[in-house]
C-alpha cells in the first residue's frame, strides 16, 4: 500500500526529464505527497516519472497498467507509450477519452482531485503556480489539468461545478495559451446555461422485483448501487422513457450486487445513460428437494419457451 508520507527515491531519469518539470533532485528522497502536487500543480514531468518509478518498479510497467486501465474504462482511441505526455509517434488519446479519464478520476480519487484546484506549489524554494488560469477566472472551476506540445497545441481539461451539476470541458489544438482558456470559458458558460443535471432514480433503493428460482425467498429486490444522474439539454427532460431489462429465470443463491438486468435512460430516440441493475440482497439456496424442484420447473419452462 502506498501513502502520502512514503519517501521515493529520485532516479536519474526522472531528474533528466524535460519539458515541464518540480525540479526534484537525483539521489535525493521526495515524498509522494509532494510528488503528487508537483505533478498536478506544477506539471512536473520529473514528477510523474519519479512516481511511476515507484508505484510500478519502472516506468514502462506503469505505461502498461496505464493502457489496461485505459481499456477497463472503455477507452477506444488511447494508446500510452510514456507516463508525461510527452510527443512519441505512437501515444495518442482523443478528446473524448480525456473527458471520461476525467470523470473517472473525480469520481475515484476525491481526495486527489483536491490538488487539482491548489494554485501554488513550492519545492525546492522553487514557488511555482498552478498553469490552469480558470482557477483565477471562474470560482466554480476546480481542476483540471493543461498541456502543451508542438503536435498537439495548447490543451486543457477543465472542469467546473455549479450547484449539483459538474461539467468536463476538453479544448485542444488551441494556438495560443489564451485561445485555449477562452474556448474553455465559452464552453462551461454555454453548458451551464442551456444544460441540466437532475437525479432519476435513487440507488441502493427496489426499482423492480423478480421472481428467484431455488431460493428460500420468492423473489429479489433489484435496483442500482448508485444514484442516476443524467445531464441533458434543458428541454429535453420532458420526453424522457425508462427502460428496465431483468434477466429470465434467476436463480439463487444471489450475493447483494450481483448484476441482474439493465436500466436503459431514452430521449429522443438516443440511449442517453445506461446502468446495471443489481440484486439489493443476498438469497440463499432452498435444500435440496427445494433446488430439485426449481430445475424441474425451470426444464420444462425451456422445453416450451415460456416466459416468467
Amino acid at each position: 500500500m502506498i501513502s502520502n508520507d512514503d519517501n521515493v527515491l529520485i532516479s536519474r531519469k526522472a531528474w533528466k526529464m524535460e519539458g515541464s518539470r518540480m525540479f526534484i533532485e537525483v539521489g535525493k528522497r521526495v515524498s509522494v505527497e509532494d510528488l503528487l502536487k508537483g505533478l498536478v500543480i506544477q506539471s512536473g514531468n520529473d514528477a510523474a516519472v519519479a512516481l511511476a518509478e515507484y508505484v510500478a518498479g519502472s516506468e514502462q510497467i506503469f505505461v502498461d497498467v496505464m493502457n489496461e486501465y485505459a481499456s477497463v474504462l472503455g477507452l477506444r482511441n488511447t494508446l500510452f507509450q510514456n507516463s508525461t505526455g510527452l510527443p512519441d509517434a505512437d501515444h495518442f488519446t482523443s478528446v473524448r477519452d480525456l473527458a471520461v479519464l476525467s470523470r473517472a478520476l473525480i469520481d475515484e480519487f476525491p481526495s486527489h482531485y483536491d490538488l487539482y484546484k491548489e494554485k501554488e506549489f513550492t519545492f525546492n524554494n522553487i514557488r511555482q503556480l498552478n498553469r490552469n488560469k480558470l482557477l483565477w477566472r471562474d470560482e466554480s472551476v476546480d481542476g483540471m489539468k493543461t498541456g502543451h506540445t508542438e503536435a498537439a497545441g495548447y490543451c486543457l481539461v477543465a472542469s467546473a461545478k455549479r450547484s449539483d451539476m459538474r461539467l468536463i470541458t476538453v479544448v485542444a489544438g488551441s494556438k495560443s495559451d489564451k485561445e485555449r482558456f477562452d474556448a474553455s470559458q465559452r464552453l462551461l458558460e454555454y453548458g451551464f446555461r442551456f444544460y441540466a443535471a437532475q437525479k432519476l432514480l435513487e440507488g441502493n433503493k427496489e426499482l423492480k422485483s423478480s421472481t428467484v428460482w431455488g431460493g428460500k425467498k420468492e423473489s429479489v429486490s433489484i435496483g442500482l448501487e448508485n444514484d442516476l444522474l443524467v445531464t441533458l439539454p434543458r428541454g429535453d427532460f420532458r420526453n424522457l422513457t425508462i427502460n428496465y431489462t431483468i434477466q429470465n429465470n434467476i436463480q439463487a443463491p444471489i450475493k447483494a450486487g450481483d448484476e441482474l438486468g439493465l436500466v436503459e435512460v431514452i430521449s429522443n430516440n438516443n440511449i442517453v445513460v445506461s446502468e446495471s441493475l443489481i440484486a439489493l440482497e443476498d438469497i440463499d439456496e432452498k435444500g435440496f428437494f427445494g433446488r430439485m424442484i426449481a430445475k424441474i420447473i425451470l426444464w420444462f419452462i425451456g422445453l416450451f419457451n415460456f416466459n416468467e
